[in-house]
Parts: structure tokens; sequence; C-alpha cells
């Protein structure tokens, strides 16, 4: 980041490379954390203690929304960690509290649609070797068909139009506009809100087949 803030290779406009890039790394530390967040259900699976919670009044819903906002609360530690970093080698953010945290908020929207992306593959493949294999193929293109590293005007079209479909460039937008001050959307708000709640939705349907 410091690199290419000194040689100008990528053009951020008014901001440095370093501040554009903080916001994407907060984004990267959050999907790395949640997208293997179907392994714990498998986990408690294997431990019995899934089939016990299936059995009791609450629903699925409850359960899987639970923890995939586990995922986005254990997330805001890497909002605070990378913020205080970049604090210290004098990056330029925000330091307006209701913006840092609205920028939390959005970290966990984010998180929570990826751990409920990781639980519906938990569904899907009932095995944790291959969700293993399965997120850690995933983790990577998800990153960097984003605008997290770079802006979409710099992009190939073809790569352009993943990142228009990718949730991660949503993320990063909304904590572009709230931490360095880039154009708000409100579509990013959206489109985090209903990716969450869709990711609950599939990933309850499915959350049966684990203990069958």
């Amino acid at each position: 980041g410091t690199t290419f803030s000194h040689l100008h290779m990528i053009n951020t406009g008014s901001v440095s490379y370093l501040a554009f890039l903080v916001p994407g790394i907060i984004a990267q530390s959050a999907l790395f954390i949640s997208i293997f967040y179907g392994i714990q259900i498998i986990w408690d699976r294997d431990a019995g203690v899934l089939a016990k919670l299936m059995v009791t009044p609450a629903p699925a819903s409850a359960l899987i929304a639970g923890k995939s906002f586990a995922a986005g609360v254990r997330s805001v530690a890497q909002v605070i960690g990378v913020l205080a970093l970049a604090f210290l080698m004098r990056v330029h953010l925000t330091l307006n509290p209701l913006r840092i945290l609205a920028a939390m908020v959005i970290v966990v929207l984010g998180a929570a649609f990826f751990a409920c992306l990781s639980m519906t593959l938990a569904g899907l493949v009932r095995n944790r070797d291959r969700l293993m294999g399965i997120g850690q193929a995933i983790t990577m293109p998800l990153f960097f068909a984003s605008n997290a590293l770079y802006p979409v005007d710099v992009m190939p079209a073809w790569l352009r139009t993943l990142s228009t479909i990718n949730p991660l460039s949503y993320e990063v937008n909304a904590l572009r506009a709230l931490l360095i001050g880039t154009p708000f959307n409100p579509l990013d708000i959206v489109v985090l809100v209903i990716a969450a709640a869709l990711g609950i939705a599939t990933a309850s349907a499915l959350l049966r087949r684990l203990v069958r």
C-alpha cells in the first residue's frame, strides 16, 4: 500500500492508496473470519449439540441468525485492530466516533452474510474437510473479484461485472464512504441487508440436512 501511494500506480483520487486500502483490509479480515464459520456448526453436529438445539421451540432461523451475527461481532475486533494500526501509521481516516460505529455495523452485516454462506455450504456438503476445501477455494476469488484492492475503474470489464454481484464490494464501498469520505450510496446498505436476510433464510432451510 505504501509503495503504491508513493508511485501513484493506482489512481485513487484525492486520497492516498493506503487510506483507500484500509476499508478493503477490514472487509478482508471479516471475510476470512466468517467464511469458515460453517465448520463450527459441523462441530456442533458431531458433538450432538445441534440435534438438541433443533428439538427446541426456537426456529432454525434464530440459531443461524445468532451464529451469523456472532461472526459479525467477532469481526468488529478486526475493525478496531486495523483502525488502530492505520492511525499509528498516520493514515488519514475519520475520527468521528459515529462513523466508526457505523463502520462496525457494516462489518457485522457483511460478516453475517459470509457466515451464512459458509453455513449454507455446510448444509450442502455436511463434511468438515470438504467445507474447509471449498472455503479455501472461494475466499481469494471473492476477495480479488471485489474493489478491496483497486478501484472498479481500473478493472477489466469481466472483473467489473463480477465485482457488481459480489457483496464484498458493497461492504467495501460503505466502509470507504464512512472512513475516508467517498460518496455514500444507499444501495450498498440495501444490498448488505438483503444479502444477510437471504443468507439467513437459505442457511436455515438447509440446517436440518446436517442432523439427518
